[in-house]
C-alpha cells in the first residue's frame, strides 16, 4: 500500500483531518518565504496533539545543519527534508533521519540518488508547491520503489500514476482550499484514492 505525506500542515484541524483520512506523515514547512510556513513554536503544539505511529516532517531551505536540528529537536519532527542541494557530507552530518528532494528538471534527474528513499517534485523557483506536475513519461523504466512523487498531484490524477511502482506521494496543493488550509474532502478523496493505486 502507497505511504501518503500530506505537505503544508499549518493548524491542528487539518493535521488531524489529515491524520484521520489515514495519511502516513505529515509535513511542516520551516521556510519563512512559503505561504505555509509554520513557526517552530506552532508546529510544536500541533505535534503534542498527534496520535503514535505519524512521521513529522520538516521541510528546510537553505539553511545549515545546526538549524536544520535545533528547529526538528524544538518542534518534534522525526524528519528533515532537505529541499535544497547538499553535499553527501552535509548529509552524513546530520544528527537527525532526513529525507532528500529532487528538484527534477529532465528526465536525467529522475534517476539521482536512486539507492536512496527520496522525494522527486517538479522544479519550481519556490521551491513546491506551485501545482507544477512532472511529466510522467519520464518515469518509464526508470525503478519508482523508492520515489514519493510530488508536484501538481491531485485525487483525479493519480491514476495516471498506477503504472509506476512509486512508494508514495506527496501532495500539498492539490488539497488545498487555500494557500496552507487543507480541503476535508480533497484530503479524504486523496488519500483513498492513493491508497487504492
Amino acid at each position: 500500500m502507497k505511504k501518503v505525506k500530506i505537505c503544508g500542515i499549518t493548524n491542528l484541524e487539518d493535521a488531524l483531518v489529515a491524520v484521520r483520512a489515514g495519511a502516513d506523515a505529515l509535513g511542516f514547512v520551516f521556510y519563512p518565504e512559503s505561504p505555509r510556513y509554520i513557526t517552530p513554536q506552532k508546529a510544536k503544539d500541533i505535534v503534542k496533539r498527534l496520535p503514535p505511529f505519524i512521521e513529522k516532517v520538516g521541510l528546510f531551505v537553505n539553511v545549515d545543519k545546526d538549524e536544520i536540528e535545533f528547529t526538528c529537536k524544538e518542534s518534534g519532527m522525526s524528519l528533515a527534508q532537505i529541499h535544497f542541494d547538499v553535499s553527501d557530507t552535509f548529509l552524513t552530518d546530520l544528527k537527525i533521519p532526513y529525507i532528500r528532494v529532487v528538484r527534477a528538471k529532465c528526465k536525467e534527474d529522475i534517476v539521482k540518488f536512486g539507492d536512496e528513499y527520496r522525494i522527486v517534485d517538479a522544479f519550481v523557483q519556490s521551491y513546491g508547491g506551485e501545482g507544477k506536475r512532472i511529466d510522467k513519461n519520464w518515469f518509464t523504466g526508470v525503478d519508482c520503489s523508492r520515489i514519493i512523487v510530488a508536484g501538481g498531484l491531485n485525487s483525479s490524477n493519480l491514476k495516471e500514476l498506477e503504472e509506476f511502482d512509486f512508494y508514495g506521494f506527496d501532495v500539498s496543493s492539490g488539497v488545498e482550499k487555500s494557500k496552507g488550509i487543507k480541503d476535508k474532502k480533497l484530503v479524504y478523496e486523496f488519500i483513498k484514492e492513493a491508497k487504492n493505486c
